[in-house]
């Protein structure tokens, strides 16, 4: 599985920015999609998540805030973030969890985008 990030930039506090994610490859092994960012000095920290089944989870952080979506088509990846806050700044990387193999003896993969750089100016 490939990963491509986009979107992003400078967005202002209170303001929104989407970003999106392409993916190629054995979509159809995927079962989940994250969206980590990583702020400066800190680790990767999950904000929000999408079964195959379209089934969402977001962190409490960004629960009301942030919307993660993905194509009938499962080909693309999107994350709208709203009421933007400075803290939001990150490095954003989309993550594919994918499984495959047959019943008992499965196999899990994780694959990452290059990341999307998102800056929110106060």
């Amino acid at each position: 599985v490939q990963l491509v990030e986009s979107g992003g930039g400078l967005g202002q506090a209170g303001g929104p920015l989407r970003l999106s994610c392409a993916a190629s490859g054995r979509i159809r092994d995927i079962e989940t999609m994250p969206w980590y960012p990583q702020a400066p000095g800190k680790g990767r920290e999950l904000v929000a998540q999408i079964t195959s089944a379209y089934t969402t989870n977001n962190s409490d952080s960004v629960k009301v805030r942030f919307i993660i979506s993905r194509g009938n088509d499962k080909n693309t990846l999107s994350l709208q973030m709203n009421s933007l806050k400075y803290e939001d700044t990150a490095v954003y990387y989309c993550d594919a969890h994918t499984v495959w193999g047959p019943v008992g003896r499965k196999s899990a993969s994780d694959y990452w985008g290059q990341g999307t750089q998102d800056r929110v100016s106060s």
